[in-house]
Protein backbone atom coordinates (compact mmCIF):
# COMPACT_ATOMS: atom_id res chain seq x y z
CA UNK A 1 0.00 0.00 0.00
CA UNK A 2 0.94 3.51 -0.75
CA UNK A 3 1.43 6.19 1.53
CA UNK A 4 1.61 10.01 -0.60
CA UNK A 5 2.85 13.01 1.51
CA UNK A 6 2.75 16.68 0.06
CA UNK A 7 5.78 18.03 -0.39
CA UNK A 8 5.20 22.06 -0.50
CA UNK A 9 7.78 24.67 -2.43
CA UNK A 10 8.26 27.62 -3.86
CA UNK A 11 7.65 27.43 -7.79
CA UNK A 12 11.28 28.52 -9.09
CA UNK A 13 13.40 26.32 -10.74
CA UNK A 14 15.98 26.25 -7.69
CA UNK A 15 13.07 25.59 -5.33
CA UNK A 16 11.56 23.00 -7.61
CA UNK A 17 15.08 21.02 -8.01
CA UNK A 18 15.51 20.53 -4.20
CA UNK A 19 12.02 19.54 -3.51
CA UNK A 20 12.69 16.91 -6.40
CA UNK A 21 15.74 16.24 -4.87
CA UNK A 22 14.55 15.75 -1.15
CA UNK A 23 11.28 13.48 -3.36
CA UNK A 24 13.73 11.33 -4.21
CA UNK A 25 15.82 10.98 -1.05
CA UNK A 26 12.45 10.50 0.69
CA UNK A 27 10.85 7.35 -1.50
CA UNK A 28 14.14 5.86 -1.12
CA UNK A 29 14.45 5.91 1.84
CA UNK A 30 10.59 4.76 2.96
CA UNK A 31 9.71 1.92 0.90
CA UNK A 32 5.75 2.01 -0.41
CA UNK A 33 6.77 6.27 -0.03
CA UNK A 34 5.17 8.44 -2.83
CA UNK A 35 6.09 12.36 -3.03
CA UNK A 36 3.63 14.73 -4.35
CA UNK A 37 5.57 18.53 -4.93
CA UNK A 38 3.17 21.41 -4.22
CA UNK A 39 4.63 24.53 -5.83
CA UNK A 40 3.36 27.66 -3.88
CA UNK A 41 3.86 31.21 -5.66
CA UNK A 42 4.74 33.39 -2.71
CA UNK A 43 4.30 36.97 -1.67
CA UNK A 44 8.15 37.20 -1.91
CA UNK A 45 7.66 35.49 -4.80
CA UNK A 46 5.58 37.88 -6.61
CA UNK A 47 7.16 41.57 -5.08
CA UNK A 48 9.15 43.29 -7.76
CA UNK A 49 10.12 45.61 -4.46
CA UNK A 50 12.54 45.37 -1.94
CA UNK A 51 12.66 42.47 0.34
CA UNK A 52 11.99 44.76 3.90
CA UNK A 53 8.90 46.12 2.17
CA UNK A 54 7.48 42.90 1.46
CA UNK A 55 7.79 41.26 4.45
CA UNK A 56 10.94 40.70 5.04
CA UNK A 57 12.64 37.04 4.02
CA UNK A 58 8.96 35.30 5.87
CA UNK A 59 7.69 36.21 2.00
CA UNK A 60 9.18 33.40 0.94
CA UNK A 61 8.30 30.84 3.66
CA UNK A 62 4.88 32.28 5.40
CA UNK A 63 2.35 31.16 2.83
CA UNK A 64 3.94 27.64 2.76
CA UNK A 65 3.95 27.31 6.64
CA UNK A 66 0.17 28.89 6.72
CA UNK A 67 -0.58 25.87 4.35
CA UNK A 68 1.49 23.28 6.76
CA UNK A 69 -0.17 24.39 9.58
CA UNK A 70 -3.66 23.86 8.32
CA UNK A 71 -2.56 20.87 6.76
CA UNK A 72 -2.83 21.25 3.43
CA UNK A 73 0.63 19.87 3.10
CA UNK A 74 2.70 17.48 5.00
CA UNK A 75 5.90 18.74 4.34
CA UNK A 76 7.70 22.41 3.58
CA UNK A 77 11.27 22.78 1.98
CA UNK A 78 12.81 26.30 2.81
CA UNK A 79 16.51 26.80 2.36
CA UNK A 80 17.69 27.97 5.56
CA UNK A 81 18.94 31.26 4.54
CA UNK A 82 15.49 32.21 3.87
CA UNK A 83 13.99 31.55 7.05
CA UNK A 84 13.72 34.98 9.57
CA UNK A 85 15.54 35.27 12.14
CA UNK A 86 13.86 38.09 14.15
CA UNK A 87 10.77 35.74 14.72
CA UNK A 88 10.32 32.29 15.86
CA UNK A 89 8.88 29.07 13.98
CA UNK A 90 5.32 29.48 13.83
CA UNK A 91 3.44 27.71 16.62
CA UNK A 92 3.09 23.65 15.43
CA UNK A 93 5.70 24.00 13.08
CA UNK A 94 9.46 22.65 13.57
CA UNK A 95 12.17 21.79 11.09
CA UNK A 96 12.24 17.92 11.09
CA UNK A 97 15.67 17.78 8.87
CA UNK A 98 18.87 19.54 8.09
CA UNK A 99 20.38 18.43 4.66
CA UNK A 100 23.99 17.88 4.28
CA UNK A 101 25.30 21.02 3.57
CA UNK A 102 26.13 22.82 -0.18
CA UNK A 103 28.81 24.85 -0.19
CA UNK A 104 27.83 27.99 1.58
CA UNK A 105 29.79 30.91 -0.71
CA UNK A 106 28.83 33.77 -3.18
CA UNK A 107 29.54 33.53 -6.80
CA UNK A 108 30.01 36.87 -9.30
CA UNK A 109 29.24 36.43 -13.02
CA UNK A 110 29.94 38.94 -14.85
CA UNK A 111 28.81 39.70 -18.95
CA UNK A 112 32.86 39.19 -19.60
CA UNK A 113 33.70 36.50 -17.00
CA UNK A 114 35.77 38.96 -15.23
CA UNK A 115 36.59 38.78 -11.74
CA UNK A 116 35.50 40.98 -8.70
CA UNK A 117 38.57 42.99 -9.07
CA UNK A 118 39.25 42.85 -12.67
CA UNK A 119 35.55 44.78 -13.31
CA UNK A 120 36.39 48.08 -14.39
CA UNK A 121 35.86 51.05 -12.18
CA UNK A 122 32.25 52.32 -11.65
CA UNK A 123 31.10 48.63 -13.00
CA UNK A 124 27.51 48.28 -11.57
CA UNK A 125 27.01 45.04 -9.80
CA UNK A 126 23.43 43.61 -9.13
CA UNK A 127 22.15 42.47 -5.30
CA UNK A 128 19.29 43.15 -3.38
CA UNK A 129 21.13 41.33 -0.05
CA UNK A 130 22.56 44.18 2.28
CA UNK A 131 25.43 41.94 3.60
CA UNK A 132 26.15 41.60 -0.22
CA UNK A 133 26.37 44.93 -0.86
CA UNK A 134 28.73 45.72 2.30
CA UNK A 135 30.91 43.11 1.40
CA UNK A 136 30.88 44.74 -2.41
CA UNK A 137 31.37 48.00 -1.49
CA UNK A 138 34.34 47.05 1.42
CA UNK A 139 36.05 45.48 -1.21
CA UNK A 140 35.62 47.86 -4.01
CA UNK A 141 34.42 51.41 -2.74
CA UNK A 142 34.66 52.66 -6.88
CA UNK A 143 31.61 50.15 -7.34
CA UNK A 144 28.04 51.03 -7.77
CA UNK A 145 25.32 48.27 -6.63
CA UNK A 146 22.01 47.98 -8.15
CA UNK A 147 18.77 46.37 -6.14
CA UNK A 148 17.96 43.41 -8.25
CA UNK A 149 15.30 40.81 -7.11
CA UNK A 150 13.77 37.63 -8.83
CA UNK A 151 14.77 33.97 -9.40
CA UNK A 152 18.36 33.32 -10.58
CA UNK A 153 17.24 32.76 -14.08
CA UNK A 154 15.54 36.35 -14.30
CA UNK A 155 18.82 37.61 -12.64
CA UNK A 156 21.28 36.06 -15.51
CA UNK A 157 18.60 37.32 -18.24
CA UNK A 158 19.23 41.05 -16.72
CA UNK A 159 22.76 40.77 -16.67
CA UNK A 160 22.44 39.45 -19.94
CA UNK A 161 20.57 42.40 -21.40
CA UNK A 162 22.87 44.37 -19.99
CA UNK A 163 20.98 46.28 -16.73
CA UNK A 164 24.03 45.38 -14.90
CA UNK A 165 27.71 44.54 -15.25
CA UNK A 166 27.90 41.71 -12.80
CA UNK A 167 25.30 39.93 -10.08
CA UNK A 168 26.29 38.23 -7.26
CA UNK A 169 23.72 34.68 -6.44
CA UNK A 170 24.44 32.00 -4.38
CA UNK A 171 27.10 29.38 -6.00
CA UNK A 172 24.78 26.32 -4.91
CA UNK A 173 21.81 27.68 -6.37
CA UNK A 174 23.42 28.04 -9.73
CA UNK A 175 24.66 24.48 -9.15
CA UNK A 176 21.31 23.08 -8.71
CA UNK A 177 19.58 24.09 -11.84
CA UNK A 178 22.74 23.06 -14.14
CA UNK A 179 24.25 27.06 -14.45
CA UNK A 180 27.66 26.81 -12.78
CA UNK A 181 29.02 27.14 -16.25
CA UNK A 182 28.00 31.18 -15.77
CA UNK A 183 30.24 31.40 -12.88
CA UNK A 184 33.27 33.93 -13.74
CA UNK A 185 34.39 33.77 -9.79
CA UNK A 186 33.52 31.59 -6.44
CA UNK A 187 34.00 34.45 -4.08
CA UNK A 188 36.38 33.53 -0.69
CA UNK A 189 34.94 34.13 2.57
CA UNK A 190 37.55 36.66 3.12
CA UNK A 191 35.85 38.26 0.17
CA UNK A 192 32.53 37.42 1.26
CA UNK A 193 31.02 35.83 4.15
CA UNK A 194 28.00 34.02 3.66
CA UNK A 195 24.74 34.48 4.48
CA UNK A 196 23.57 32.30 8.18
CA UNK A 197 22.55 29.08 6.78
CA UNK A 198 23.99 29.52 3.45
CA UNK A 199 23.51 25.82 1.74
CA UNK A 200 21.55 24.69 3.80
CA UNK A 201 18.05 23.49 2.27
CA UNK A 202 15.33 22.13 5.67
CA UNK A 203 12.74 20.27 5.69
CA UNK A 204 9.81 21.31 8.04
CA UNK A 205 6.69 19.73 9.32
CA UNK A 206 3.96 19.94 11.72
CA UNK A 207 6.03 18.92 15.20
CA UNK A 208 3.06 15.82 15.52
CA UNK A 209 2.20 13.31 12.92
CA UNK A 210 3.87 10.90 11.35
CA UNK A 211 6.08 13.21 8.98
CA UNK A 212 8.47 14.41 11.21
CA UNK A 213 9.44 10.98 11.65
CA UNK A 214 9.75 9.94 7.94
CA UNK A 215 11.88 13.30 7.51
CA UNK A 216 14.12 12.53 10.13
CA UNK A 217 15.80 9.99 8.23
CA UNK A 218 17.34 12.64 6.38
CA UNK A 219 18.88 14.86 8.88
CA UNK A 220 22.22 15.60 8.78
CA UNK A 221 24.15 15.78 12.46
CA UNK A 222 26.69 17.79 11.02
CA UNK A 223 24.40 20.55 9.36
CA UNK A 224 21.95 20.48 12.06
CA UNK A 225 24.86 21.84 14.65
CA UNK A 226 25.97 24.37 12.05
CA UNK A 227 22.86 25.68 11.37
CA UNK A 228 21.74 25.67 15.25
CA UNK A 229 25.10 28.07 15.90
CA UNK A 230 24.21 30.14 13.26
CA UNK A 231 20.47 30.77 13.55
CA UNK A 232 21.34 30.97 17.39
CA UNK A 233 23.44 34.17 16.39
CA UNK A 234 20.45 36.05 14.11
CA UNK A 235 18.08 35.13 16.93
CA UNK A 236 20.24 36.91 19.37
CA UNK A 237 20.64 39.87 17.41
CA UNK A 238 16.76 39.95 16.06
CA UNK A 239 18.40 40.00 12.68
CA UNK A 240 15.81 40.87 9.82
CA UNK A 241 17.06 41.39 6.09
CA UNK A 242 18.02 44.51 5.89
CA UNK A 243 20.95 43.46 8.77
CA UNK A 244 24.42 43.05 7.12
CA UNK A 245 25.23 39.94 8.93
CA UNK A 246 27.21 37.05 7.88
CA UNK A 247 28.04 33.51 10.27
CA UNK A 248 29.30 30.20 9.24
CA UNK A 249 30.02 27.15 11.28
CA UNK A 250 32.24 24.43 10.34
CA UNK A 251 31.86 21.17 12.21
CA UNK A 252 35.22 19.06 13.21
CA UNK A 253 34.50 16.17 14.95
CA UNK A 254 32.97 17.01 18.34
CA UNK A 255 34.00 20.95 17.66
CA UNK A 256 31.98 23.79 16.00
CA UNK A 257 33.88 26.86 15.11
CA UNK A 258 31.62 29.73 14.21
CA UNK A 259 33.25 32.89 12.27
CA UNK A 260 30.96 35.52 12.32
CA UNK A 261 31.04 39.20 10.86
CA UNK A 262 28.45 42.31 11.40
CA UNK A 263 28.59 45.49 8.52
CA UNK A 264 27.90 49.20 7.96
CA UNK A 265 25.50 48.94 4.81
CA UNK A 266 28.37 50.97 2.78
CA UNK A 267 30.96 48.28 3.53
CA UNK A 268 33.27 51.50 5.66
CA UNK A 269 33.13 49.53 9.35
CA UNK A 270 33.01 45.48 10.13
CA UNK A 271 33.19 43.68 13.16
CA UNK A 272 34.07 40.30 13.62
CA UNK A 273 34.70 37.71 16.15
CA UNK A 274 35.54 33.50 16.52
CA UNK A 275 34.07 31.02 18.95
CA UNK A 276 35.21 27.20 19.10
CA UNK A 277 33.40 24.99 21.15
CA UNK A 278 31.54 21.62 21.82
CA UNK A 279 28.97 21.03 19.29
CA UNK A 280 26.80 19.84 22.60
CA UNK A 281 26.67 23.51 22.43
CA UNK A 282 26.21 24.88 19.57
CA UNK A 283 23.25 27.42 20.06
CA UNK A 284 24.94 28.79 23.11
CA UNK A 285 27.99 29.55 21.07
CA UNK A 286 25.93 31.06 18.49
CA UNK A 287 24.41 33.29 21.48
CA UNK A 288 28.27 34.02 22.67
CA UNK A 289 29.45 35.16 18.68
CA UNK A 290 26.69 37.52 18.86
CA UNK A 291 27.09 38.71 22.70
CA UNK A 292 30.82 39.45 21.77
CA UNK A 293 29.71 41.76 18.50
CA UNK A 294 26.92 43.69 20.60
CA UNK A 295 29.50 44.43 22.80
CA UNK A 296 31.80 45.70 20.14
CA UNK A 297 28.70 48.12 19.18
CA UNK A 298 27.20 45.87 16.78
CA UNK A 299 23.83 47.36 17.48
CA UNK A 300 24.57 50.70 16.06
CA UNK A 301 25.29 48.53 12.62
CA UNK A 302 22.41 46.58 12.86
CA UNK A 303 19.79 49.38 13.18
CA UNK A 304 20.06 51.73 10.60
CA UNK A 305 18.07 54.15 13.24
CA UNK A 306 21.19 54.16 15.41
CA UNK A 307 23.93 55.11 12.94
Amino acid sequence: MTTTVRLGTRGSTMALAQARHIARELESAHAGLAVRIVPVSTHGDRWTGSLATAGGKGAFTGEIDVLLQAGDIDLAVHCLKDIPGDVALPEGVAIAAYLPRDEPWDALISRDGLRLDQLARDAVVGTSAVRRQAQLLRARPDLRVKPIRGNVDSRIARLDAGDVDAIVVAACGLRRIGQEHRISQVLPAELMGPAVGAGTVVVATRTSGEAYTLVMALDDPDSRDAGLAERALLHRFGASCNSAVSGHAGIERDTVTLRAAVYAPEGDRLLTTVVAGDRGAAPALGRQAADELLALGARKLLDPYLR
